[in-house]
């Protein structure tokens, strides 16, 4: 029992250490994502200047249409024997106030009101070192 909570508890640091590191993939994979499918990136990792801090967003892209769209990118890593939570389940009614507030700052900084825009998440599964599935959802914030 012992030696079993010394490799949980190892498993867990690891964990930890690449949380990050699935994170920064994720977002990769979502910008190429994005550009296949004709965004423009204009921003990574975006966050206000001045003021209190209000968070940060993954990314800032330009839709065909021309629509100002800010993305949620959220990865989660499949492991055999685990129940999977999709990665769009992490994203709470507070992280939506979060990324509004961020949106509405960042359209104010860049004086785009006459612009449409948006909040959408990119919800991304990866097994085996591969992706899974890529599922991109549009206006998640009213």
């Amino acid at each position: 029992m012992q030696k079993m909570n010394v490799i949980l508890n190892k498993i867990t640091e690891l964990c930890q250490k690449n949380k990050k590191s699935v994170g920064v993939l994720g977002e990769n994979l979502a910008v190429k994502y994005l550009k296949k499918q004709g965004y423009k990136i204009l921003h990574r990792n975006w966050c206000n200047a001045k003021g209190k801090r209000l968070g940060e967003i993954d990314i800032v892209a330009q839709a065909k249409d021309g629509s100002i769209v800010f993305v949620e990118v959220k990865t989660r890593v499949i492991i055999e024997h685990d129940a999977v939570v999709l990665p769009e389940e992490q994203i709470t009614p507070v992280k939506l106030r979060k990324l509004q507030r961020i949106a509405e700052c960042y359209i104010t900084t860049f004086d785009l009101w006459q612009d449409p825009w948006r909040i959408d998440a990119l919800s991304i599964l990866m097994k085996d070192q591969k992706v899974h599935s890529i599922n991109h959802i549009e206006s998640i914030y009213f």
